[in-house]
């Protein structure tokens, strides 16, 4: 069950696709729209990973605003050699200097394995380079996404790197102590 205020049937009525609506929507942004007059860096000099689930509206769930932070998101809100990369490209040229990674329940890697990428193999010809980074324990899943930022030689601040867990039915964060077991 969808509660979004659209859904791709609306785009198919108008005659075009979900790309299509989304380009229209864009066009009707851009015509309202001013230079709000910032730079790439962000405000707060914080960064938030998190995971790429649409029932995550961050920026509404952290009271952000826009130009406050770098977003970062992906299957799961794991942090993975690209978001490393992006984490130190943060750092070093944009001036960020917090961390906050925000997974959340019921999260879709749960369910999977990495017999996924083995399926995937079988069906088309070829094994992914990159791991699923499936998990059963969010709260384990948040401490070693904790660990791999703070070890990481290329991130300059790795003493503000906190973990939550998003409740995908309230809407309130749950923090992870990354001590405990």
């Amino acid at each position: 069950m969808s509660t979004s205020a659209h859904s791709p049937a609306d785009a198919l009525r108008t005659g075009g696709t979900v790309t299509d609506r989304l380009v229209e929507a864009n066009e009707r942004y851009a015509s309202r729209f001013t230079d709000p007059g910032m730079d790439a860096r962000p405000v707060l000099r914080v960064a938030v990973v998190a995971c790429m689930d649409a029932r995550l509206d961050l920026h509404a769930a952290l009271g952000l605003e826009l130009g406050d932070c770098h977003t970062i998101r992906n299957a799961g809100g794991v942090v993975t050699d690209d978001v490393i990369r992006s984490l130190t490209i943060s750092q070093r040229a944009l001036g960020t200097r917090s961390v906050m990674l925000v997974h959340h329940t019921t999260c879709g890697l749960e369910s999977l394995t990495e017999d996924f990428r083995h399926e995937l193999e079988d069906e088309v010809g070829q094994r992914p380079a990159w791991a699923v980074e499936a998990f059963r324990d969010v709260d384990q899943d948040v401490r070693q996404s904790m660990q791999r930022v703070r070890t990481s030689p290329f991130l300059l601040h790795s003493d503000d790197v906190r973990g939550f867990v998003f409740d995908v039915k309230t809407g309130l964060l749950r923090e992870i102590d990354p001590a405990a077991e």
